[in-house]
């Protein structure tokens, strides 16, 4: 019985950065051998165990074979006599098929330190194709390791076109795009996660409400890049220099949906694209299954960017209105996040990534004056009932008037 480190921890460590989780391949076993040794039994498709004290999971070696669709349509076969180097062929990128001995010495049968030098997301082998899931794995991967000068080779590239082709995307669960796609908000540039899965055809696949954006026209006085789908990926680029919260750049992405369906007619203008959105958002969002609080501030920031883009200009009362309808008294934090997924979308416009966004100060500002008027004031100045709401209004639009006289 031999155990070796293999994939994510062998490869992050390679790249200089933090390991989280630690998987191992252990070659020469069996399942009894394995429990005997007081592992435990965690794996129901193919045998994974648990370190009985690191916790860590120990896999037997195995090779896979395809009998049937989607990723699920494997069958494994598990031996003593499987060896490593038939273990990692199955693997999806050269620079997860590297492994270390208990020595600490690397064994790379599949090329994947070169991979690494040459910043190259390679497959391993003509299997890559079984496993439709490996397309936005590798999506995924392109987004983690952009900033790292990581490209996907033509060949990878043509391959994950071939799954697109051969319908298999199809087969992928709600639960396992949506997984995909929120680690993809983790990282520095989640923008890449679509640029890539547009690439290669799978953006329409699997999200076809984004991937309608592309080719879908915008004034060029406004939106200097124009397609709408290049600006998609721009604001999303900007909301991961503005905020790690995964909501706001989630939302950020969200944003314009409803531009696809603006009538041909009135291009490249997009009045009430704001409200087109909104079914689009809610439909997408079930059929992914998105959670409900990512759903919930993609609808704010879909019906209410553009009031917030003419913060300047809005009356004391729009700003109350406002504020009513994104529930903001009651969850205050809705305004910050508003103000951010607008201030990317202002600045994912080609020349304007380094312009200032006043219209966010102008939000903030008005939100802190109308939170400056206690109710208990109100009360204590003789209100009842309903006149309570009456004059607290009264008074939040007047302290907003007076935010807005002194900037």
């Amino acid at each position: 019985m031999k155990t070796y480190l293999v994939g994510g921890a062998v490869r992050d460590a390679l790249l200089g950065l933090a390991i989280k989780d630690r998987d191992w391949v252990v070659v020469g076993s069996t399942p009894e051998a394995m429990t005997a040794l007081g592992y435990q039994t965690v794996g129901q498709d193919f045998p994974v165990f648990l370190h009985p004290k690191t916790k860590e999971e120990f896999a037997l070696a195995r090779t896979e074979r395809k009998a049937g669709r989607g990723y699920k349509g494997f069958t494994c076969y598990s031996s003593p006599d499987v060896t490593l180097e038939q273990d990692l062929i199955r693997r999806d990128l050269t620079i997860n098929a590297i492994a270390q001995d208990e020595n600490g010495q690397l064994i790379d049968p599949y090329n994947g330190l070169d991979d690494l030098k040459q910043r190259v997301l390679r497959h391993v082998s003509s299997a890559f194709v079984e496993d439709p899931l490996r397309v936005l794995r590798v999506a995924r991967f392109a987004a983690r390791f952009h900033h790292l000068g990581f490209t996907i080779a033509d060949e990878t590239i043509a391959l994950m076109g071939q799954i697109v082709t051969s319908g298999e995307l199809s087969e992928l669960t709600a639960e396992r795009v949506w997984q995909e796609w929120q680690k993809s908000l983790n990282y520095d540039n989640p923008q890449q996660f679509l640029t890539v899965l547009r690439q290669c055809g799978a953006l329409r696949v699997v999200l076809p409400e984004i991937d309608a954006l592309y080719g879908v026209p915008q004034p060029k006085q406004w939106h200097p890049e124009i397609d709408t789908g290049i600006h998609t990926v721009m604001v999303a680029q900007q909301a991961a220099l503005l905020s790690p919260h995964l909501l706001i750049r989630f939302a950020s992405q969200m944003h314009d949906l409803g531009k696809a369906l603006t009538p041909k007619e009135i291009l490249p203008s997009h009045k009430m694209h704001e409200q087109r959105g909104l079914d689009v958002i809610k439909q997408l969002c079930k059929r992914v299954k998105v959670p409900n609080e990512y759903r919930d501030l993609a609808l704010i920031v879909c019906e209410h960017h553009t009031n917030v883009h003419h913060a300047n200009e809005l009356k004391a009362t729009t700003f109350i209105k406002l504020f009513d309808k994104i529930d903001a008294w009651r969850k205050p934090v809705r305004v910050e996040q508003l103000v951010l997924c607008c201030t990317a979308d202002f600045k994912g416009r080609t020349g304007f990534e380094h312009k200032i966004y006043s219209q966010a100060d102008t939000v903030r500002g008005a939100f802190k004056a109308a939170l400056s008027v206690e109710v208990k004031q109100i009360v204590a100045s003789g209100f009842t009932g309903a006149d309570i709401r009456v004059e607290l209004t009264k008074q939040r639009v007047e302290a907003i008037k007076r935010c807005k006289l002194a900037l």
